[in-house]
């Protein structure tokens, strides 16, 4: 399949490579090949790529797959992943230009380095800025709706469109960013910091997630988002979670975490199938508690193998 796609693909002048495994390139370290990978040499490359290519080829985009859950059949069509001059952030007195595939930690340390205050939350998000675009990431009190001045995006023919806050349509863990659409960069915001207070503020985020989050296993993101949103007296995914008893709940090598219990954790091995039955069950178990319907924030895509469920279930400790 991977072969027969990239003869029907343009000449690019960055890199295409088919049937890539993308198990090892996620941070739960599960999922199938994706059919093929182009990283683009720059956005003149991207653009000109998706005027040529076949209209029924799907496209999608993948920064350092922190946030999502590959299925075990794989990704057809085409994986984008960026490097070079779109992974790279330049700043101008108080305004960064940043390339979606740098990750949110570079874009805070690179901000702090240049005195500049307001962006100390992204260095506990762990993704890029495409993604932070898409899904409005946010932590530790800021998101990236209120440090956005631009967006400059690709639809799927290529055209280019320089998008403002209020067309994006910023809500929690949200945009309004038209399906298909593919965000190349963007112009933040920050304001002149004390150096000192900055990276005080960092030190502070990072000892935090160290503290509260299975940093050092194959896991993700926050699995679902609250159903409180950003209202802090509203429900938490965590709490909702931990009184329907799924702390530490396993399924085959799929496992909450006990440390945190809105992470799923991959104990070894596991299949993408084992992690998303748990999810779903979680979800479930939370309804049936609460009433409440957890929705997941980190995005399932690609295909599930014909074979990839499992009956191991093991209840929580």
């Amino acid at each position: 399949m991977s072969g027969d796609l990239l003869s029907a693909l343009p000449p690019v002048r960055g890199r295409l490579r088919g049937q890539v495994p993308m198990a090892p390139r996620t941070w739960l370290r599960v999922g199938g090949p994706a059919e093929v990978v182009f990283q683009p040499a720059d956005a003149a490359d991207l653009r000109a790529f998706l005027k040529e290519k076949p209209a029924e080829v799907p496209v999608t985009p993948v920064g350092v797959a922190s946030n999502i859950l590959v299925r075990d059949g794989g990704i057809e069509g085409v994986v984008l992943r960026f490097a070079g001059p779109l992974a790279e952030v330049d700043i101008d007195d108080e305004q960064l230009w940043v390339g979606a595939g740098a990750t949110d930690r570079m874009i805070a340390i690179q901000a702090a380095k240049a005195g500049l205050a307001g962006l100390e939350f992204l260095i506990g998000i762990p993704g890029t800025l495409g993604g932070a675009v898409r899904m409005n990431a946010g932590a530790f009190g800021g998101e990236i709706a209120g440090v956005i001045e631009q967006v400059v995006a690709l639809d799927p023919e290529g055209r280019r469109h320089v998008l403002g806050p209020a067309e994006l349509g910023f809500a929690y863990r949200h945009s309004e960013l038209p399906a298909g659409w593919i965000v190349v960069g963007a112009v933040l915001r920050a304001v002149p910091g004390e150096p000192r207070a900055i990276e005080a503020r960092m030190r502070a985020i990072k000892a935090e997630r160290e503290a509260n989050q299975p940093l050092h296993v194959a896991t993700g993101g926050s699995t679902f988002k609250n159903p409180g949103g950003k209202d802090p007296a509203g429900p938490k995914a965590w709490q909702l979670i931990d009184a329907a008893g799924c702390r530490g709940l396993r399924h085959g090598r799929a496992m909450v975490s006990d440390k945190h219990c809105n992470f799923l954790i991959n104990t070894g091995a596991a299949r993408a199938a084992e992690l998303e039955e748990l999810g779903e069950q979680v979800r479930a178990r939370v309804e049936e508690q609460s009433g409440i319907g957890l929705e997941w924030e980190i995005h399932r895509i690609g295909r599930p193998a014909a074979d990839a469920s499992s009956d191991d279930w093991e209840a929580a400790a």
